[in-house]
């Protein structure tokens, strides 16, 4: 037993590396590809003119609705991101709950292949796919949300950049262009992160290595992040993090009666 936990903990500390791997190379990926010059209609590339100007458009044309107020226009397009990925938000969340489902049979496979040879570990991982097949569940797919936040947040990154109006207009206690220099939002976007992850409905039965690294994980990397960044960036995060929290807690009241239901059921 004791070596399928460190094997789990190996395998969730391989996960998040990929994710981090990920994230850091499509950093620097969109990074060479973006000049630093004012963005218009008329600035050529395909980042540039397909993710970067339309993300700078919409900012000013949220900005103008609210009178100039740049901050409010970033916290409706981060409410726009959000609801447009809640269709795939609730299927993760469906996901999670169908792998808490199946948590006796995946123990039972574990104690099957419990010796921890090479050629029980491949057994051991291809009746789990098997069963994930059957059941309809891709592990991966909790990935997916965030990897499709990922363009969508570097497109908002360069159009404040090179959008002088957003660059320099102050919302509340910051410049929008420049870091927090208190580090409220970077603090605040790390609170609603842990949060968020902590009632997410992965964490409401027995916690996975993975989910675990994760929660305390994740949090550290947003603040550090939103800490080097632009404070309209960690307005975002601050937003979302807090859209994920009501999320969270809608989802898990209308779910909380699924598995009694169930049981009666079998």
């Amino acid at each position: 037993m004791f070596f399928h936990r460190a094997k789990m903990k190996k395998q969730g500390g391989i996960i998040l590396k990929r994710i981090f791997s990920i994230f850091f190379l499509l950093v620097l990926f969109l990074s060479g590809c973006s000049s630093r010059q004012p963005i218009t209609e008329n600035s050529q590339g395909v980042w540039d003119h397909y993710f970067v100007y339309p993300m700078s458009k919409l900012l000013l044309v949220l900005g103008h609705l609210f009178h100039d107020n740049y901050g409010l226009a970033i916290i409706t397009l981060t409410l726009i991101v959000r609801f447009a990925l809640l269709p795939f938000m609730l299927k993760q969340y469906k996901t999670t709950m169908k792998m808490q489902a199946l948590r006796p049979e995946i123990e039972k496979l574990q104690k099957k292949y419990k010796n921890g040879s090479v050629q029980e570990q491949q057994k051991l991982q291809q009746e789990m796919m098997a069963l994930y097949q059957k059941h309809g569940i891709n592990p991966l797919s909790g990935c997916f949300p965030v990897l499709l936040q990922m363009p969508i947040f570097m497109a908002l990154y360069y159009a404040i950049s090179r959008t002088e109006e957003i660059k320099r207009h102050s919302f509340l206690w910051v410049q929008l262009g420049h870091q927090d220099p208190y580090f409220i939002l970077p603090i605040v976007a790390a609170l609603t992160t842990y949060i968020s992850l902590r009632l997410s409905p992965s964490t409401t039965g027995e916690k996975s290595p993975q989910t675990m690294i994760m929660s305390y994980m994740m949090p550290v990397m947003i603040f550090i992040g939103a800490s080097s960044v632009p404070s309209a960036l960690s307005l975002y995060w601050v937003i979302g993090g807090c859209f994920s929290i009501i999320q969270s807690l809608m989802i898990r009241s209308q779910t909380k009666s699924l598995p009694s239901v169930q049981q009666s059921k079998g």
